[in-house]
């Protein structure tokens, strides 16, 4: 009998310690949470693609030609070959893209997790109301938040430099354009996008009104560290 309620202490008692163990905050499993809102007047963002990453990835710098998936990204859309891009990367940890449009006002939470002490996170997605512009963050060190803790951040809106800025209703996917289209015809470098014309000001030929204007930043980021 004695034996037996020793082993049933260590047992609870190893128990614990697990518990605690999955608890530590020094355990490198990273769970988190990652919600967009559109803060746009009329401008819908297509699937939003997320990141989770080591030092050293890099999804999209200023100054710098974008790769064949951001342009994919940026001028239609459709975050496939960026998300294939950062998988085939060995310092990504888990990638992950939202299920549908975001609506001006609106928001979704798109969720990622990885296992490093020191992760990172990057994301983007196009404003489909432009020819390849798109809302970024790139590189965020997120590796301080405890579980439970969120950090409030805004993204500002990049233009991918590979489709020129005509506004034309047949380039853009939000208004029924064809949207991907491999010749490049612009800077064929990333800068923060200058923003729409539109016909309210002159630009005849633009398929846009005022009301697709916006200003930065273009969106909110809430990322928060959930429980492993």
């Amino acid at each position: 009998m004695k034996h037996s309620i020793k082993f049933g202490a260590i047992a609870a008692a190893l128990g614990s310690a697990l518990l605690l163990q999955g608890c530590n905050d020094n355990n490198p499993h990273r769970s988190f949470n990652v919600e967009v809102t559109n803060l746009s007047n009329h401008q819908p963002f297509a699937p939003v693609a997320a990141v989770l990453h080591k030092s050293g990835y890099d999804g999209f710098s200023l100054g710098a030609m974008a790769s064949d998936g951001l342009e994919q990204l940026a001028e239609g859309g459709d975050p496939s070959a960026f998300i294939a891009e950062a998988d085939s990367d060995n310092k990504v940890l888990n990638s992950a893209s939202g299920t549908g449009v975001i609506a001006p006002g609106s928001n979704e939470t798109i969720k990622v997790q990885g296992i490093s002490p020191k992760p990172r996170l990057s994301l983007a997605g196009m404003l489909v109301n432009t020819n390849d512009g798109f809302i970024g963050l790139d590189d965020v060190d997120i590796s301080e938040l405890a579980i439970g803790e969120s950090v409030v951040l805004h993204a500002r809106v990049y233009d991918a430099g590979t489709e020129a800025n005509s506004e034309a209703a047949t380039d853009l996917p939000g208004q029924g354009g064809e949207g991907m289209n491999a010749a490049r015809d612009d800077r064929d470098f990333i800068v923060v996008h200058p923003g729409i014309v539109s016909q309210d000001d002159g630009l005849t030929t633009s398929g846009l009104n005022a009301s697709h204007r916006f200003d930065n930043p273009g969106a909110r980021i809430v990322i928060t560290r959930t429980q492993q």
